[in-house]
């Protein structure tokens, strides 16, 4: 049985269908291994977490910032691994989920560190301003929570297209940067939106905590990152020739049947 929808064995057919059809398929056949791989990323961001709480109760900046440099080295590899399995299921890799995990932990871990680093400093950053305006004694001017938002979505819709370059591809930082803004620049419809579903998502679990606690176990970040990756794949694919590669490189990867009309 799939995750929302009843399976449907008929949808198996070799040949990849769009839209809704394609997000049910991937779903219907994936979700386990997101689900596996979900969690143990999020187990990764518990010293992340736990330093944030700290330096929110503390009211510190600076811990805030030590938080996101410790925790994001130690939650990006995790981070990584669910990319890369988010991507191999999007191409129908159905390669087996721990094997995926340990091989790309292996190669993807300096880049997936210092990604962890960065967004977690900006994430802490910004959980760290939320939380004191949230509390503070002077309700926030409408301008800061715009500026709030706006630059979460921004930093979402980065780390949107960033993450999936660094786990498929090896480039220069500063080639990696400039695909990411162009990609962002031709697709911002299927990237923003992504990115607001992550922002919003995130921000409805932080503010109604605790009674939102029961979702954080099961569908953790693998599930809406899922989402924002799912919105960008096609062209995603097609720009940067993602599966046209992998067949040139490992032939028995993918099957030969499959296509994206």
């Amino acid at each position: 049985m799939g995750l929302f929808f009843p399976q449907d064995e008929k949808r198996f057919t070799g040949v990849r269908s769009l839209g809704f059809a394609r997000y049910r398929e991937v779903l219907e056949g994936s979700w386990k291994a997101l689900f596996a791989v979900g969690f143990l990323s999020l187990l990764l961001f518990i010293p992340f977490a736990g330093g944030m709480v700290y330096a929110v109760l503390s009211k510190s900046a600076l811990i805030a910032i030590l938080a996101g440099v410790a925790g994001g080295a130690i939650a990006g590899p995790g981070l990584g691994c669910l990319y890369d399995l988010i991507l191999r299921r999007l191409r129908n890799d159905s390669s087996d989920w721990w094997t995926s995990w340990k091989k790309a932990f292996r190669q993807n871990l300096v880049i997936s560190i210092l990604t962890g680093i960065v967004q977690c400093v900006f994430m802490g950053l910004v959980v760290f301003s939320g939380a004191l305006m949230l509390w503070g004694a002077t309700p926030p001017s409408l301008g800061t929570i715009a500026i709030l938002l706006v630059g979460s979505i921004v930093l979402a819709a980065v780390l949107t297209v960033w993450w999936p370059q660094a786990v498929l591809f090896s480039q220069k930082l500063g080639i990696r940067l400039k695909n990411t803004l162009f990609f962002i620049l031709f697709h911002p419809g299927r990237v923003f939106g992504g990115a607001v579903l992550q922002v919003v998502y995130w921000l409805i679990l932080f503010l109604f905590l605790p009674w939102t606690a029961f979702i954080v176990p099961i569908l953790g970040d693998w599930y809406i990152i899922f989402l924002a990756v799912f919105f960008i794949y096609r062209p995603l694919n097609k720009d940067f020739k993602v599966e046209e590669q992998i067949r040139e490189a490992f032939p028995d990867n993918l099957p030969e049947e499959e296509y994206i009309p």
